[in-house]
Order: structure tokens, then C-alpha cells, then sequence
């Protein structure tokens, strides 16, 4: 896969405090790629590299393909102007026809609303204007921070298809997010920050495989009887009740579903507590894992 930035051993510093120790980042053309990490990790960081908004103090960094848009910390806007309007000064600034700005705001779901000003829209909405402000410059490498922050569900779709689209285009995507659900849509490979360093960097399957042993989840028709074939089951340990949480291998859960029904006991949903990429992203961070 052709590379679309590369950084080999970026550390950035503030004052007294690390915020990227030594990090390795690979993003290809046409992939989406996950920046993940608990609040303070460098992600932020990173993104500003990036996009050029701050230099590294020692290592690399490579945009091998230009140009790059995005934005970190949420899209700058102007409040006053309407949606089109603060399309068009954009397209203005950098060259680009303005025959691109319906087609941006058609994009991201925002055409019913082109005529608005801006400082009524939800954050959802900002957040789907700033990629289409990014769009109109017609980026090879897009860095966008939390875009679905905000969204709705049909504003979520649209922005889901958008970056889909520019991958499949060849456009290499990184996004920060704190939504497993969003990495495990879009993303085929995942870098995990914690403290500024790289613990994690490699396909969302493989991070998913990180989880180790999950809590599941057992709602039935009979709690009570529930714990107790729970609590003889090989290989199972009973995490919690109200409700009935357990943990062990899949030949495990397996072996309880069969002695539950066995039991007389009807088995309604069994699913893990939190989700393998949230898991991994605990254990992997040291974070606690609610039960």
C-alpha cells in the first residue's frame, strides 16, 4: 500500500511535560486509520503534526501525499456567516471554484441548512461542515479529530458513507475517536497512544484480539436458577448478579448456554459487557473495567 504520511520517533515536548515520547505512525493511501488513547495520550498532539500546526522537537515526519485538510479540536468557523457563505470564503482563500460548495454541503447531509447561519447548528452539524470544508480542497490525506462528535444517527451514516468514499478514492483518512463502534465500522488499522507512547499500532482485529477474557452479560428467565448453573459450569466464574455477569472462554459460555436450557432456564441475550476493542483498549491502557 502506497504510504500517505509516515512519522519514525516524533517526540514533542511542553515545557516539563512529554506529550509524544518516540512515536512510530504509518498511514496508508485508501485506509482509514484509528488514533485512540485515553485523554492526555498526545492524540491531539499527533493530529497538529499532522496537519502543520506544530513541528516535532526530534524525529520525522512525512506527508507524502499532499494536500492534507482536517481539524482538531473541532472545524473553525464563522459564526455569523451562513453555511454556503463560510464554504465559499474558504473556497476563496484556497483557489478552489465555488461550483464545489453545494456539492460539499450535498456530501455531508447539510443542504437543507446551506442558507443558515452557523452559530444556530447543534455541534453535530459544525462538525459535519467542517468536513465539508475540508472536502472542497480536495485533500490526499484527510485528519479529521472526533468527527462523530455530536451526530446523530443519519448524521453519523453520512459521515460513515463520506469517509468510506474518500478511502475507497485512494485518500488516506486518521481519525481520533472514542467510539469502538466507530473504529470497528471504518477503520482497518488502529494506533493506540497512552502517556505519548505507542502501546498498540497494527489491524483493528488484531487489537480486538488483545481483549483477552470477557465479561458477558446473561439475562434469563430465572436469574436465581441462572447463578447457580452459572456457578457450576467448568472453566466460568460468576463476576457479578442484577445482573448475572460472567467470564470465561467461548467452550465455556458454550457449555453454559446448553446447561441453561437443560436447566429449564430460558436463555434471552448473552453479550459481552463492553465490546473486544474496548476491552483491549482497558487492558491495554491499565484502565478499570466496569463490571
Amino acid at each position: 500500500m502506497e504510504p500517505a504520511a509516515r512519522a519514525r520517533g516524533i517526540i514533542k515536548t511542553y515545557g516539563d511535560v512529554v506529550a509524544l515520547d518516540g512515536v512510530d505512525l504509518d498511514i496508508g493511501a485508501g485506509q482509514v486509520h484509528g488514533l485512540v488513547g485515553p485523554n492526555g495520550a498526545g492524540k491531539t498532539t499527533l493530529l497538529g503534526l499532522l496537519l502543520g500546526l506544530a513541528t516535532a522537537d526530534t524525529g520525522t515526519l512525512e506527508v507524502l501525499a499532499p494536500p492534507v485538510a482536517g481539524f482538531v479540536d473541532g472545524p473553525g468557523l464563522y459564526p455569523t456567516l451562513t453555511a454556503r457563505q463560510n464554504l465559499a470564503a474558504l473556497a476563496a482563500l484556497h483557489r478552489e471554484p465555488t461550483a464545489g460548495v453545494d456539492e460539499a454541503l450535498a456530501e455531508v447531509g447539510l443542504t437543507d441548512v446551506a442558507g443558515d447561519r452557523v452559530r444556530g447548528f447543534s455541534l453535530g452539524m459544525r462538525q459535519r461542515l467542517g468536513l465539508a470544508a475540508a472536502l472542497l480542497t480536495r485533500p490526499r490525506l484527510l485528519v479529521l479529530d472526533e468527527p462523530a462528535n455530536g451526530l446523530d444517527p443519519a448524521g453519523k451514516r453520512h459521515v460513515h458513507r463520506v469517509i468510506a468514499r474518500l478511502a475507497a478514492d485512494g485518500v488516506g483518512v486518521v481519525l481520533s475517536s472514542h467510539r469502538m463502534d466507530d473504529l470497528a465500522e471504518l477503520c482497518s488499522e488502529v494506533t493506540l497512544l497512552c502517556a505519548g507512547r505507542v502501546v498498540f499500532s497494527g489491524p483493528v482485529a488484531k487489537l480486538a484480539a488483545e481483549a483477552g477474557e470477557l465479561g458477558y452479560g446473561v439475562l434469563t428467565s430465572d436469574e436465581a436458577r441462572a447463578v447457580a448453573v452459572a456457578s457450576g459450569t467448568t472453566g466460568l466464574r460468576v463476576a457479578g448478579t442484577d445482573p448475572l455477569v460472567v467470564r470465561g472462554p467461548a467452550d465455556a459460555l458454550d457449555d453454559l448456554v446448553v446447561r441453561l436450557v437443560h436447566a429449564g432456564v430460558a436463555l434471552r441475550e448473552l453479550a459481552p459487557v463492553v465490546s473486544p476493542l474496548e476491552a483491549a483498549f482497558l487492558a491495554l491502557t491499565g484502565a478499570e473495567e466496569a463490571s
